[in-house]
């Protein structure tokens, strides 16, 4: 999981739930490294936060995924996460089709990466929404829909789907029902259909 600084709490601690209930009694064990590029990340409400690892200590090619929880503007986050060391880590899980999930905004690094063209992505957006625009910018195919899955490819659209996200991750990894399993143990619903089909912004009603 690479942590910029600025990053929001509740979308890290989705990945650290899941995969980590999921070493603890799943079918197949994982194990989540923490990684940033300081020693010392403030999360976007200000929790102070020490990743496990730095980026630059680590062989990215040794791992099977790469997790990318997203964040604000105001508190920096794009400062570190559209920086080379993190845009070159994306580009490397993609090039070696291994699974890259990233929620809410964090989309827009995948896009900057140029990782997206022509594929299908969504981000965090409101009308007229910056983040979409700049998605469409970089060549992505924009899905108005909570959470979409383009191959190896996760995207999200905000912090209330990173649960979500990080269950599609799992399965990825291991299997659907080890995912099930998981999510029953820690009792997360299963959104229904409707939910994964609602996008964020209304469709205009059409006379």
């Amino acid at each position: 999981m690479l942590l910029a600084n600025g990053v929001e709490p509740m979308e890290m601690a989705a990945f650290t739930d899941v995969l980590g209930w999921a070493d603890l009694i799943g079918d197949c064990p994982l194990e989540l490294v923490n990684a940033g590029l300081r020693r010392k990340i403030v999360t976007t409400f200000g929790l102070s936060i020490n990743p496990g690892s730095l980026l630059c200590d680590l062989d990215i090619s040794s791992f099977d995924a790469l997790a990318l929880p997203g964040g604000f503007e105001p508190a920096g986050f794009y400062e570190e996460a559209l920086s080379e060391p993190f845009l070159q880590t994306i580009r490397h899980f993609v090039e070696a089709g291994k699974p890259v999930a990233s929620v809410c905004v964090s989309s827009v690094c995948l896009g900057v990466a140029g990782v997206l063209r022509g594929r299908n992505a969504t981000t965090y957006h409101q009308e007229g929404g910056k983040r979409k625009n700049q998605l469409l910018e970089t060549g992505a195919l924009f899905v108005d829909r909570p959470v979409v899955v383009d191959d190896n490819i996760i995207t999200s659209s905000g912090p209330g789907t990173a649960a979500e996200v990080a269950f599609v991750l799992l399965e990825q990894l291991t299997s659907a029902d080890n995912a099930t399993y998981i999510r029953q143990k820690m009792r997360f619903a299963t959104p229904d259909r409707h939910w994964f089909e609602t996008p964020q912004v209304a469709e205009p009603l059409m006379q």
